[in-house]
């Protein structure tokens, strides 16, 4: 029985020639990812073309013919083409042509004087064929040449029996050689005569105008070739502009200004005036054909075309320019203010051509035609009589109501004829004329008003202005901060009296401020007399009877008008109103001392003691006897102060002072040593300490009472330059540089210990140190004047004076700064400058320094005037500076 046949058997086959699945239902042109491999081609399917892709495969089968053939040449060439033309382009851009490298150069030569033309060396053969050592042979010259140089230079003296001149001309004569040099001399002669035609008349000048050469080298525009490219685009542009449409005004303005660069001038006039024809009532157009014509021809431009546009304001301006005489300019603005007559620019114009009559009467026109206007009203009233003014004015008030400075001007009208007691009342009216206007008031708009009033000289309407005004917008709680403010502001900009204004209207509101009468006593001091001075502060004391420092201050300016019986008239008046004042007892103590009466002092301070004085009083007490050599009062006081105020410092060193003025050093190291433990920070008791162990023991002891008050006080730089110093007077040098290393480091802001290393450092050294002290204490005036000083020793003077004077400015209460600027311009300064610095010493009243201080305090300069003391310290720093060299030399 045979076996029935599997269906799927044919799977397991190999298939029958070209056979493609599914090729009879239609399923053909799709692949599956299994396919991907070397596939069979199917029948029918397009061929791709290596070149042109799928695309041509439609033209596989066609012939190629000649035709293909020559359009293949042509697409190759066209590539090549391009190719070589960018090959160019980049070529050209990265070595560009010599005219176009020195194109900006060219441009430059404008700029050159002639004498810089004339002095351009001529260019002479540099090329490398004339650098060349030639060989040079030398060879016998042969005889002939000899004999016939002989018979060329051979002078004849009779004549040839040949000659024209020896025959009577009948024989032709023989030819001559010509003279080369006679040649010569004849071109220079010809040269001469036409330079000589070229001269004037006046010897050594010529018609040939330099200036006006390199003018026209000027005027020639080198332009590069993308340059001329531009401009031919954007003539195009323009030129399709103008054409699509000829009514544009700015397309025509553009295209001749385009020629106008580019050197055609008649094209540009003729396009804009084209344009004037196209667009008749434009201005613009008129303006720019006026700039581009003919000065003659520009009158007649723009008179076509205010005829055109009679209407135009800037066109009869512009008119007016043209013109140079004002008789010519008034005629062609009264023209204009024909067609124009509420132009009130053009009624400004023709005003300030006329005179005062003829502007008088053509105000009353122009405020007839502008009655809007304020300046027109404004300048018709100044240039009236009051009476008429005040007519004016109100006129104009009524034409418009809500114009401030129609009421402002009025107030100075009322001002300049000695009204002043209503000026006042006119801004008051003002301002409430205004307010029911709905205008709103703006306190800073008439705060300038004011100062603007000020500078005028009208100093009654400023105060009106001010004290009307002052309060609009400012809250209760701010009003004193605000007007503070406001009056230093104006203080700084010169505006005095509106200042002086603020502040009145500060003090009628807060009478009992005493800020505020200081604020005011200032600046009556800074800008005012003696006399508003002082009565300032009488006004002051009576308001705030209470207020040291304003009796204080009135008796202090008294004291420097030399009035003393004032000034103890006003301290008895103080001491009544506050009598339990230790501050006015300790005043009249001063004026009493200062005076040379030193029984009235000691009363003073008698009586404050017996109040309970303060440790003030009882230090004051001591000097006072100090001055009187009386040692053994002097002590009383100091220990019962003592006993009182055992932590005031001060009253320590008085008596450790007393006892090394008495010999009594044992007991002076006492009263210190007592003196730190009860004031262990105290900088002044560790360094008398100091100087009295050196002086009694030697240089051991002083090393440890500073090294002990360096570690109880790290951070104090006296201690330390004190000690550097010690170990430099005995000739510790390393040591004291050691010290100054570690200063720096526990205190490197410090400006007395930067100023002590730019001195201490060797000289090469002392620009480095400069720099880094400047980095750490740029503004400390101990730094400044140390490098003041290495400019003095560099003898730069100019430097030296600007870092000396930045010193005293940072510094004015140090006399040592002040003692260097003043002995510095002694020795580089003028006389001017010398009193100069002694003035501003006098009125800064210096008090400290180092070295300011042992000089003022001594007993003997006691009462000695700031100007004495000040000598004396140049004195003493001169003698120093010579103790200094002579240290060096030995």
């Amino acid at each position: 029985m045979q076996r029935p046949k599997n269906r799927l058997e044919f799977l397991h086959t190999r298939p029958p020639p070209n056979y493609v699945a599914g090729l009879g239902r239609g399923a053909t042109g799709f692949t599956t990812r299994s396919d991907v491999g070397p596939a069979r081609a199917v029948p029918g399917a397009p061929a791709v073309d290596e070149f042109e892709g799928n695309d041509g495969g439609l033209f596989a089968s066609a012939e190629y013919d000649d035709e293909d053939a020559v359009w293949d040449d042509l697409r190759r060439k066209d590539r090549r083409e391009a190719r070589l033309k960018e090959e160019i382009e980049k070529y050209r851009a990265s070595n560009p042509k010599i005219t176009q490298q020195f194109a900006g150069l060219k441009r430059k030569l404008v700029t050159l004087s002639p004498a810089e033309w004339d002095s351009i060396p001529e260019i002479g053969d540099y090329s490398l064929r004339n650098k060349k050592k030639q060989f040079e042979s030398y060879v016998p010259v042969p005889d002939t040449l000899l004999e016939k140089a002989r018979q060329e230079k051979e002078h004849v003296t009779a004549l040839d029996p040949k000659s024209s001149s020896a025959l009577g001309g009948t024989e032709t004569p023989w030819a001559q050689t010509p003279d080369l040099t006679a040649v010569g001399e004849g071109r220079g002669t010809v040269l001469s005569l036409k330079l000589d035609r070229l001269s004037d008349s006046v010897s050594g000048l010529t018609v040939v105008d330099p200036k006006g050469y390199l003018t026209n080298l000027k005027s020639m525009k080198i332009t590069s070739f993308a340059e001329i490219s531009d401009i031919k685009k954007a003539r195009l542009l323009l030129k399709s502009v103008i054409q699509t449409n000829p009514k544009h005004p700015p397309g025509w303005i553009a295209a001749a200004r385009l020629e106008e660069v580019a050197g055609n001038i008649p094209t540009a006039r003729e396009l804009i005036k084209r344009g004037c024809e196209g667009c008749p009532k434009n201005e613009d157009v008129w303006i720019e054909a006026c700039r581009l014509a003919n000065p003659d021809e520009a009158k007649a431009v723009i008179a076509r075309g205010v005829k055109a546009i009679p209407n135009s304001v800037k066109l009869w301006m512009h008119a007016v320019k043209l013109e140079h005489d004002d008789a010519n300019k008034s005629r062609v603005l009264r023209k204009g203010l024909e067609n124009i007559p509420d132009s009130v620019r053009l009624w400004k114009a023709v005003v300030e051509l006329a005179n005062e009559d003829d502007a008088k009467l053509l105000l009353q026109r122009a405020v007839e035609c502008c009655p809007l206007h304020v300046e027109l009203w404004l300048a018709l009233a100044r240039l009236e009589k009051y009476d008429a003014a005040k007519k004016v004015l109100n006129k104009a008030r009524e034409k418009l109501p809500k114009e401030p400075a129609i009421w402002i001007t009025a107030t100075k009208l009322e001002e300049a004829f000695g009204n002043t007691s209503i000026v006042g009342k006119i801004i008051e009216r003002g301002i409430r004329a205004l307010q029911r206007e709905r205008v709103e008031i703006d306190r800073e708009a008439w705060m300038k008003e004011a100062e603007a009033a000020e500078r005028a000289g009208s100093v009654a309407t400023c105060n009106a202005i001010v004290c009307n005004t002052l309060g609009i917008g400012v809250e209760d709680e701010d009003r004193k901060a605000t007007w503070v403010a406001d009056a230093e502001e104006c203080t700084k900009r010169g505006s005095i009296e509106t200042a002086r204004a603020i502040y009145g209207c500060a003090i009628a509101a807060f009478k009992s401020k005493k800020s505020v009468w200081l604020k005011a006593a200032q600046l009556e001091k800074s800008h005012g007399t003696r006399e508003s001075l002082d009565a300032l502060l009488r006004e002051a004391v009576t308001y705030t009877p209470q207020a040291e420092v304003l009796w204080l201050r009135g008796a202090k300016e008294k004291w420097l008008a030399g009035d003393v019986p004032a000034v103890r008239h006003i301290l008895l008046e103080a001491y009544a109103a506050i009598p339990n004042s230790e501050e006015i007892l300790l005043a009249a103590f001063k004026l009493e001392f200062e005076n040379n009466e030193p029984e009235r002092a000691r009363m003073l301070l008698a009586k404050a003691r017996e109040r309970g004085g303060t440790r003030r009083v009882w230090m004051k007490s001591a000097i006072v006897e100090r001055e009187l050599v009386n040692s053994s009062e002097e002590r009383r006081l100091l220990d019962e102060g003592l006993k009182l105020f055992p932590l005031f410092f001060k009253l320590w060193l008085m008596l450790g002072q007393l006892e090394e003025r008495l010999g009594n050093l044992p007991q002076a190291k006492e009263a210190y040593e007592l003196g730190l433990k009860q004031c262990p920070n105290s900088t002044p008791l560790w360094l008398s300490l100091a100087n009295l162990e050196e002086r009694m023991s030697g240089m051991s002891k002083v090393r440890a009472v500073l090294t002990v008050a360096r570690k109880r006080n790290p951070l104090y730089p006296e201690l330390w330059l004190a000690a550097i110093r010690a170990e430099s007077r005995h000739g510790s040098k390393k040591e004291a540089d050691i010290l100054m290393a570690k200063a720096l480091q526990e205190c490197p802001n410090s400006g007395i210990l930067w100023a002590a290393a730019i001195e201490m450092a060797p000289r090469l050294q002392r620009k480095t140190k400069s720099s880094e002290a400047c980095k750490k204490c740029e503004h400390d005036p101990h730094v400044i004047a140390a490098i003041g000083k290495l400019f003095w020793h560099d003898r730069k003077v100019d430097k030296v004076r600007t870092w000396l004077n930045r010193a005293v400015t940072l510094a004015p209460d140090t006399g040592d700064f002040w003692a260097l600027l003043y002995k510095f311009e002694l020795q580089h300064g003028t006389e001017d400058q010398q009193k100069e610095v002694m003035r501003k010493c006098i009125a800064a009243e210096p008090k400290h320094g180092e070295k300011w201080q042992p000089i003022s305090k001594a007993v003997e300069n006691s009462h000695q005037p700031v100007e004495v003391i000040l000598k004396k310290l140049v004195v003493a720093l001169g003698k120093e500076e010579k103790a200094a060299e002579d240290n060096k030399h030995q």
